[in-house]
């Protein structure tokens, strides 16, 4: 049985690009968190650099008890907790000590699987691609990018890395 003063970890969800700033400021509040960070191969026009990004975007964890929900709510840069039917989700200690793992032991090699699903419209948004927009394949049992070529009727299988591509707009609204 959950006593007020036990302390779980609880997903938060952040306003956009905003999860380094919020977790210095659950530092300052003296709250516990934990906000998994990843090194990412950034490109840009006339660079490429490595920088270090949240290995989920617009989520951290904060370990904490019922008695500090509102504290962490009035945090700017939280948004709301991750529920489910109306109640905040405790995650078990485990789940977080295994993201631990993951990034202590495959530092390089990880890369989250966004919510973009087969037969979802996609758009290219970084690489030579960039801006080409198709749709999300399964193929072989790997998820692929689907680019038509309309003119001849053909359709042209990629892959690509998930970072590379978004859904949508459209797409977006049913994902959230």
């Amino acid at each position: 049985m959950k006593k007020l003063a036990d302390k779980f970890w609880y997903a938060v969800y952040t306003l956009p690009r905003a999860e380094k700033k919020l977790a210095e400021r659950f530092d300052k509040a003296g709250i516990t968190y934990y906000l998994p960070l990843h090194k990412q191969l950034k490109r840009w026009s006339d660079r490429k650099k490595w920088v270090e990004e949240p290995l989920f975007k617009s989520y951290i964890f904060v370990n904490i008890s019922e008695a500090d929900y509102f504290n962490v709510l009035n945090t700017y840069g939280a948004v709301k907790f991750v529920t489910f039917s109306g109640q905040a989700v405790a995650i078990p200690e485990k789940e977080i000590n295994l993201i631990r793992r993951l990034l202590a032991e495959f530092p390089d090699d990880l890369e989250v699987v966004q919510n973009i699903l087969p037969g979802m419209d996609i758009e290219i948004v970084a690489g030579l691609m960039m801006g080409v927009q198709g749709k999300m394949v399964e193929y072989r049992g790997e998820k692929r990018a689907a680019i038509s070529v309309e003119y001849i009727n053909q359709v042209v299988l990629i892959n690509i890395p998930s970072n590379f591509i978004e859904p949508l707009a459209s797409e977006k609204l049913l994902t959230i």
